[in-house]
């Protein structure tokens, strides 16, 4: 599979970036149950093997999961400080749970879990998000097994379908809107800032 044409600017920014902390961290955008946007900072673990899907991962148990079930249909953005560089990409959500049928999801989510720190991994082993402020000792479990994810850990994926790369830098700034088509095809055309 070939790659899409807006994977070239985002591994650069990534690279040029690598050198800020923050550069991993992007705005995530769905659709509450009411019909009002719900957004939040999530952090980027990479893309699915050789696919164009954004990897991330959740907690079964926020709402974002439900939110998603309802409506897949997400938004992320992403600004890279250093090269002044904005990446909206829009797309659809998939999760997987610790029951997907699909082996090769469910060793995706394995290879994630695995790839967490210890510190992160112990978050899910937490008492459930959202709910009232539970005792603080509920704060400090056992540490989770390092090669098996707990059953609330989920892997969470977001397929593009469109993405809008901004350049700050420059007179006059430059834009690029990425789109890919039903037959799956990528476009490319540069648009006013």
């Amino acid at each position: 599979m070939s790659l899409a044409p807006w994977r070239s600017p985002l591994s650069r920014a990534l690279h040029r970036n690598r050198s800020q902390p923050e550069a991993r961290f992007l705005q995530l955008a769905t659709i509450q149950l009411n019909g009002q946007p719900a957004n939040r900072t999530v952090v980027f673990r990479g893309f699915l093997n050789d696919t164009d899907q954004l990897k991330f991962v959740t907690d079964t148990r926020s709402e974002k999961t439900e939110q998603i079930e309802q409506n897949p249909k997400a938004e992320a953005c992403w600004y890279f400080i250093k090269t002044r560089e904005q990446f909206r990409i829009a797309g659809t959500l998939t999760l997987i749970h610790a029951t997907d049928p699909d082996s090769a999801l469910q060793q995706a989510r394995k290879t994630a879990w695995q790839e967490l720190s210890d510190a992160a991994r112990l978050q899910f082993a937490w008492p459930t998000p959202g709910e009232p402020r539970a005792d603080t000792a509920a704060f400090a479990p056992q540490p989770p097994d390092n090669t098996e994810p707990l059953p609330y850990f989920c892997l969470l994926l977001l397929e593009p379908e469109r993405v809008d790369h901004l350049e700050l830098r420059g007179e006059p700034q430059n834009r690029c809107l990425y789109q890919r088509d039903q037959n799956q095809v990528w476009s490319a055309q540069a648009i006013n800032p």
